[in-house]
């Protein structure tokens, strides 16, 4: 039977988007088949969708349909309920449930939003409906302002009464907790919920999820959005009305402060912005304008001329009525607000028994290395021992954004290159959350290690005719000076690529980094994360037309990476014919690669020249090549040039939407990895952490 849970908070604004994501995150870890339902949503407003089902389908990537995670819209099933149409409400209810039940192998249930009068009346048809769909429920509460003893009634009352509806209760969490409170919260909890079985988890409160953005505000308040659009995602901390002199005011400013002042004060609005620009008062998130009153055309002009501006607002409301109606402001965690579901899953990670909670709620077995499986282990990997990475292009909103994850996550070191006021800027401009603190960031240039770098460089390239000047307009060079950081020690690896090309980033590793012993050749490889399995794909990135000997080396490199990342290598030489059944100079090419190859390393599976399907299809193998022990099951896959690499790997990403990790480069003594200069957030993400640990297995082999 497939296996499910119900998630059932006590009372509104218990955090069960956060809990939904660590849970659907921990079960895809085990299968990719997992579904999202709800049994009744909210009515959307002009057609919006559920933010938790949305939350959870757009973030997962969850190949489901919207319309077949839920069942009823609030309004329509208030209609037939107070019609007494109990029953045709629990039917479809049940209806489509079981239908998705039927595609996936575990069911995440999310029940009430308890918005309105009808909170009584909703927890009993959570009760209801959980029994009737045979889910065990996880009780969610929240103790936000509140005493132990406060937290606990509501949570105790919900467990007896799901009790006495013969609900299975399968555990408690307990969200939003002052940090202070979390283990003797816990504790109390264990102490009265004396059944050994039950669950129990404490997760503290965290600013950023309780603070909403600029964006939810102003979609609260109905308000105009005069400068500053693109910075909505900014989050306010705190709000401050703001009625004194600026030299009264300015000492109020608090981190991320939403500054609420009437629209005529524009010596409010031009103090606010520069104290936001000065390196001696705090980030401001934005200023919202009251009484329906804006700046005047001369100050719109200046104000128009600003890079970067944050978003200043406007409503019609008055101060008074404006601040009492903010306050009432809901936060959401977002599908594009990559920050708060990383810092979400953290918090999820860090406080639940991942262990103990996955043992009392599923059983699946997993089929193969599903993507969002091989991603965690990458993640949990790269952890331990922490690397440190340098990343050149210190001000691309994507290298911050992924910095800014991965530090808040703990997974590796990172130094920042550029100029410090320069990168600081941007960190605010931003809105990046980098503890300053956490994170070294150097200019070349002017830093302590540059005339050591200089004279470096010279002595290892002199003899091609590089000069000491050279050398030191060379290391002003980010590239340059991160790929020297490496060679010294002084950085564990470097990413770069996201503004620069594939040449400007790899040129300073091939000059003074080099290959490895007995490799002639740099190569790419890209882990292809398929819907139930990771494939290796190689060269892809690097090599327009390698000869037989390089492609064998280029073979064998990817041997080594599929070993080191946990996949079993069985390496497929891809050409336009299988065995012998092909003549021509590009199938004796592969032939010949694959001879050497299988010479060089007898203790590989290598099969080759091998067409695609015959490599991965174990129907087309058994036609075409019926003994071989590769065909049908290859996991690494050679290309014999760049042009069929490269069109094969971006065809087979558009197309099936498969996760494209990479290009991942090999054959280095230490790494450094090119980003495409369209890469994601995500894919940045990645490959800093593909080069962590590359950077351990390296140092294990020192």
């Amino acid at each position: 039977m497939t296996k499910s849970i119900y998630i059932a908070t006590v009372e509104p604004r218990c955090g069960k988007s956060l809990i939904s994501l660590g849970i659907t995150d921990l079960l895809l870890r085990k299968t990719k088949k997992v579904g999202i339902f709800r049994p009744i949503i909210s009515n959307g407003s002009n057609g919006s969708r559920d933010k938790n089902i949305d939350l959870i389908l757009t973030h997962f990537g969850l190949d489901i349909a919207y319309e077949d995670t839920f069942a009823f819209h609030s309004r329509e099933a208030n209609e037939l309920l107070g019609q007494g149409r109990h029953d045709d409400v629990l039917d479809k209810i049940i209806q489509k449930y079981k239908a998705l039940e039927d595609r996936c192998d575990f069911v995440l249930c999310i029940g009430s939003d308890f918005v309105g009068e009808s909170s009584a009346f909703e927890f009993d048809m959570n009760a209801l409906i959980a029994k009737n769909l045979g889910a065990p429920i996880l009780v969610v509460g929240h103790a936000a302002n509140r005493s132990v003893a406060e937290a606990m009634t509501p949570v105790e009352i919900a467990i007896q009464t799901f009790l006495g509806r013969d609900c299975q209760i399968l555990g408690t969490i307990i969200n939003r907790v002052d940090p202070d409170k979390v283990a003797e919260l816990g504790d109390a909890l264990r102490q009265h919920l004396t059944d050994p079985g039950h669950f129990v988890s404490v997760i503290p409160t965290h600013k950023v999820l309780d603070s909403p953005t600029l964006a939810e505000i102003a979609e609260h308040l109905q308000a105009q959005v005069l400068f500053g659009g693109d910075q909505l995602g900014n989050q306010a901390f705190r709000y401050l009305v703001v009625a004194m002199q600026i030299q009264n005011y300015l000492p109020f400013l608090t981190e991320n402060a939403l500054v609420i002042t009437p629209g005529d004060r524009a010596d409010i609005i031009l103090s606010t912005l520069q104290a936001h620009l000065s390196d001696n008062y705090p980030q401001v998130a934005g200023i919202l304008l009251t009484g329906g009153l804006t700046p005047s055309p001369a100050v719109c002009q200046l104000l128009d001329g600003q890079p970067n501006l944050i978003p200043i607002l406007s409503v019609e409301t008055d101060t008074y009525d404006t601040a009492t109606s903010i306050g009432t402001i809901r936060s959401y965690i977002s599908a594009d607000n990559r920050a708060r579901i990383a810092l979400s899953l953290k918090l999820f990670e860090q406080y639940v028994d991942t262990k103990a909670l996955e043992t009392r709620i599923t059983s699946v077995k997993t089929p193969g290395m599903t993507p969002r499986m091989f991603l965690y282990h990458l993640m949990q990997k790269a952890k331990s021992p922490q690397m440190h990475i340098v990343l050149p292009e210190a001000t691309d909103p994507r290298i911050l954004n992924a910095a800014e994850i991965l530090l808040d996550q703990d997974i590796v070191a990172i130094t920042l290159l550029g100029n410090k006021n320069d990168v600081t800027r941007a960190i605010r401009q931003q809105g990046r959350r980098i503890d300053l603190t956490k994170v070294s960031i150097i200019d070349p240039p002017t830093s302590p290690q540059f005339f050591d770098y200089v004279e470096t460089l010279y002595e290892l390239r002199k003899s091609k005719g590089v000069t000491l000047d050279m050398a030191r307009d060379l290391m002003t060079d980010g590239s340059y000076y991160g790929t020297m950081m490496v060679y010294k020690g002084d950085a564990d690896g470097m990413v770069s690529g996201a503004i620069h090309t594939t040449e400007h980033t790899i040129r300073p590793a091939l000059q003074f980094i080099k290959t490895k012993p007995n490799i002639s050749v740099v190569s790419s490889v890209f882990f292809m994360c398929l819907e139930d399995r990771v494939l290796i794909y190689g060269d892809c990135a690097v090599n327009p037309d390698p000869t037989a000997e390089e492609l064998a080396e280029i073979a064998i490199s990817c041997a080594e990476t599929s070993l080191a990342f946990g996949i079993n290598p069985k390496l497929a030489m891809l050409s336009y014919s299988s065995g012998t059944s092909g003549k021509g100079r590009e199938v004796e090419k592969v032939r010949k690669a694959t001879q050497i190859a299988k010479d060089r390393r007898p203790d590989l599976l290598i099969e080759g020249p091998i067409q695609y399907d015959a490599a991965v299809d174990p129907r087309v193998a058994a036609k075409k090549m019926p003994d071989s022990n590769v065909a049908g099951q290859a996991s690494v896959l050679i290309f014999p040039d760049l042009n069929t690499g490269n069109n094969t790997y971006k065809a087979v990403q558009r197309e099936t939407g498969a996760i494209a990790i990479g290009p991942i480069l090999q054959g280095l003594n230490r790494p450094v990895n090119d980003l495409s200069r369209g890469s994601t957030v995500d894919d940045v993400i990645n490959t800093i952490v593909i080069t962590a640990i590359q950077a351990q297995i390296e140092a294990r082999n020192l």
